[in-house]
């Protein structure tokens, strides 16, 4: 597999080692905006409501999580707020929250070693001004920044952005794909070695080591270089999400790590074998990628008590919040469809087409309801992980074990209950099984994953 491994060993009767088995090292992110993805989470008992928009409670979690030894606290972002019915969206708590780009480096301020990775879109930013946010970010942090490109398919997000309709889909990833070229030319415009800062001779850095990219192309004209040293990681880590077939060629070509959505092992297999063979095709080696599926991991005391606690969560959604979900996720009004019938051909849209594809899949595969999937949806209706600590385990590991991914997005189900049960049962658990690291063993975030720094396009 394309992870760094430990190696499990026993000494012989004459003292030589014997290799019994390579153990596949797991790779955890941490899914934390919204804290939760679960529509209820703020509603659970002991949660705290407000922990979207409260820094002391972030500075928490990011610690809790550093303790944990996971790779990365990753943020997701919206860029609208109307982008529900009302009835519906007076129930969300992710209506407020900080901007990612704002709130990483005071993170990045009372943590050492965690990565932080932060969305930002394509469709709507200035590839100029995320190639300068996100190497400042790494400068500050020590080398522990991601940026998690999205390419942006709300609608309500074009309207805030001087537009009067989303771009087509097509046109999005086009324009992706543009913007990943200039960041990634625009971080390496000055050599590593490019700042002499002489103080004796008066020369700050070398005017032969920095390069301008006098970028033109169909979206976009930049002329650069970027005002800043080359990153400590060389480039931050680029995280992308999509799922489509744009989104996973936009992935396979640019991406370091891949967030994505798998319901089943057989699922996730036949992904990371996609992305893989793209990224052969393309000339990348495919070892150059993590492919962390996201999923919902709720620990209990028992097996049945960890469901009682999920059928507690899922009882707390709204029909209303229900239903809007159902419709975000389709691209389409759900109040057209019968609720009480199975869910009916679903035109194309303009929206998300993973995420419409996963939506009907999931209604056809365990014929639902249109109800029963607003329901589903409404909470979270993707790979949930319920159980024990060493249920949780067992199932991680084998889809690790079995080629589905490297790691993946944990998503916890409220906070802090949540995440302090994670930390302190299954990480214990898979660190006593040699999957997950016990300490951190490098100071980036590109150390934490297993990748290599890049060399500078333009100075070798």
């Amino acid at each position: 597999m394309a992870v760094k491994t430990l190696l499990s060993s026993q000494q012989s009767q004459h003292g030589e080692t014997n290799i019994m088995s390579v153990s596949p090292r797991l790779h955890l992110n941490a899914f934390m905006r919204p804290v939760s993805i679960h529509t209820a989470w703020w509603r659970y008992p002991g949660s705290a409501p407000d922990a979207n928009f409260d820094l002391q409670h972030l500075v928490s979690f990011a610690q809790t999580l550093e303790r944990g030894c996971f790779d990365a606290f990753f943020m997701a972002d919206h860029l609208a707020v109307l982008n529900m019915p009302v009835d519906a969206l007076k129930r969300s708590a992710t209506v407020t929250s900080f901007d990612p780009i704002t709130l990483l480096p005071a993170l990045s301020m009372v943590t050492r070693h965690i990565g932080l990775i932060g969305t930002a879109s394509t469709t709507f930013e200035s590839p100029y001004l995320i190639a300068r946010r996100f190497a400042s970010l790494d400068h500050i942090s020590g080398g522990r920044a991601g940026w998690n490109l999205v390419t942006t398919s709300n609608p309500d997000a074009a309207l805030n952005f001087g537009m009067k309709e989303q771009m087509p889909h097509g046109d999005r990833y086009r324009r992706g794909r543009e913007f990943v070229d200039v960041v990634t030319g625009l971080w390496d415009s000055f050599a590593d070695d490019a700042f002499l800062q002489d103080q004796e001779s008066g020369i700050f850095f070398d005017p032969g080591r920095m390069h301008v990219l006098n970028h033109e192309g169909e979206f976009f004209s930049v002329r650069g270089p970027l005002n800043i040293a080359r990153p400590v990681q060389g480039r931050p880590i680029v995280v992308q999400a999509g799922a489509s077939d744009a989104g996973r060629q936009l992935a396979a070509e640019t991406a370091d790590m891949i967030f994505t959505v798998a319901q089943t092992r057989d699922d996730g297999r036949a992904f990371r074998a996609d992305i893989h063979a793209r990224m052969s095709a393309y000339g990348r080696d495919p070892e150059e990628m993590r492919i962390l599926p996201a999923a919902l991991v709720l620990v209990g005391d028992s097996v049945d008590d960890a469901h009682e606690r999920r059928a507690r969560l899922d009882s707390l959604v709204n029909t209303d919040s229900a239903m809007a979900a159902l419709a975000i996720a389709l691209g389409h009004d759900a109040s057209t469809f019968d609720p009480d019938q199975p869910l009916a051909d679903v035109p194309e849209s303009n929206h998300s087409k993973s995420g419409r594809e996963r939506a009907i899949a999931l209604a056809r595969r365990e014929n639902l309801t249109v109800r029963q999937l607003a329901q589903r949806l409404g909470g979270y209706g993707g790979l949930s992980m319920i159980g024990t600590a060493k249920t949780i385990a067992d199932e991680m590991e084998d889809w690790l074990a079995n080629s589905a991914c490297d790691g993946f997005t944990v998503m916890f189900p409220f906070l802090p209950q949540g995440l302090d049960d994670f930390v302190g049962k299954v990480v214990p658990e898979l660190q006593r099984r040699g999957l997950l690291r016990s300490r951190y063993e490098g100071t980036t975030l590109r150390d934490h994953l297993g990748l290599p720094r890049p060399h500078n396009r333009f100075f070798g």
